[in-house]
């Protein structure tokens, strides 16, 4: 089946690239990437806080004696939080390293040989940057390799790196065992909502999963500037693996921006807006944003699972009833998808404008 993706970015600088230039200057970096609005809201860091977001243990999900309770907490994890850590995840420690590894291997490589895999026209695939809609906007200090994984015949490997050599053995390695772990939770889910599981797992047919690799640079002048713009995610979950020990998610909780802190091993999850029209409310898209380290690089890696291209994105019917309303319109995922791309990142505004 063909994918097309919708949507077009403007072509931008190589932020790596300028990095290197403004880093080793006394110049103030260009205009367009100083977000003084961004570094003057509160961002709580204390530990006790930021580590509380809820830890899924995947072995209790699967365990009769303790399926319950942890499905109940998976609930209560994204109606409250809208993210959470998943450890004992059952995706092989080897398959994660290897493709962290190349991952690594890539961005490390000269802007010319990246360049290869550049996004073209029309397309979002490949080596740049997404959500640049106009020439003047505010731009994101992280460069991004964009992805299409499944399903598998979407795959257009111009945009697939063959250096390292094993990178696209890696890249699917790991598509696979996350699918498998997506799979699981969305089941999970189906029962927290009490809507029958296999007509759920329906509207996600074929797996679509699409990711993102973000290489975040360094910046000496990082209280000025923003990773990655506040946002929420527009597939139904998000699964984060943050490729090296430097941190740098916020997620907006009452009001306020906290930190997260990563557990080594463990994925992050958080619910798309998707998720929430399907769950009518119940489930919440969280914003969030991506910061930058004066001094040291930061990568990352989502993979977004999205339902399937035919699907009405729209509340399950099920919950409606039980809710006495429908709390969201329901629009084509086509049309969804397009919204999305024809606006930058802003927030919650696309989630807030299909409310009924």
């Amino acid at each position: 089946m063909a994918h097309t993706e919708a949507g077009v970015s403007l072509p931008v600088p190589n932020v790596q690239a300028l990095a290197e230039t403004y880093n080793r200057s006394d110049e103030q970096i260009p205009g367009r990437y100083i977000r003084d609005e961004e570094g003057a809201e509160e961002v709580i860091i204390d530990h006790d806080i930021s580590s509380a977001i809820p830890i899924i243990d995947v072995n209790k999900l699967l365990d009769p004696q303790s399926s319950k309770e942890e499905c109940a907490k998976l609930g209560s994890a994204c109606k409250h939080w809208g993210f959470f850590q998943v450890i004992n995840h059952g995706v092989p420690n080897e398959v994660i390293c290897n493709f962290r590894n190349d991952m690594t291997e890539f961005f490390k490589q000269p802007l010319e040989a990246k360049k290869a895999y550049s996004m073209i026209p029309g397309n979002l695939r490949g080596y740049g940057q997404h959500f640049v809609v106009s020439e003047n906007q505010k731009l994101d200090w992280a460069d991004l390799l964009g992805l299409v994984l499944r399903p598998i015949d979407s795959r257009d490997m111009r945009f697939w790196p063959s250096h390292p050599p094993s990178f696209r053995n890696s890249v699917d390695r790991y598509s696979s065992e996350a699918a498998k772990l997506v799979s699981c939770l969305l089941k999970f889910l189906a029962m927290d909502m009490g809507v029958e599981p296999q007509s759920f797992l329906e509207i996600f047919r074929g797996q679509p999963q699409s990711m993102r690799m973000t290489y975040y640079p360094p910046c000496k002048q990082a209280s000025k500037v923003v990773g990655l713009s506040p946002h929420t995610d527009r597939m139904g979950l998000t699964l984060l693996l943050q490729a090296n020990d430097v941190q740098g998610l916020q997620i907006r909780k009452d009001g306020k921006w906290v930190a997260i802190n990563a557990i080594d091993g463990a994925f992050i999850v958080n619910v798309g807006d998707t998720l929430e029209i399907l769950s009518n409310g119940r489930y919440k898209s969280i914003e969030h944003r991506a910061m930058v380290h004066p001094t040291r690089e930061r990568m990352s890696v989502a993979l977004f699972h999205a339902v399937c291209p035919d699907a009405t994105v729209g509340p399950l019917p099920e919950l409606v009833k039980n809710d006495s309303e429908a709390r969201y319109s329901s629009i084509s995922f086509v049309d969804f998808r397009k919204r999305f791309f024809a606006s930058k990142l802003d927030g919650r505004s696309n989630l807030e404008s299909l409310k009924s």
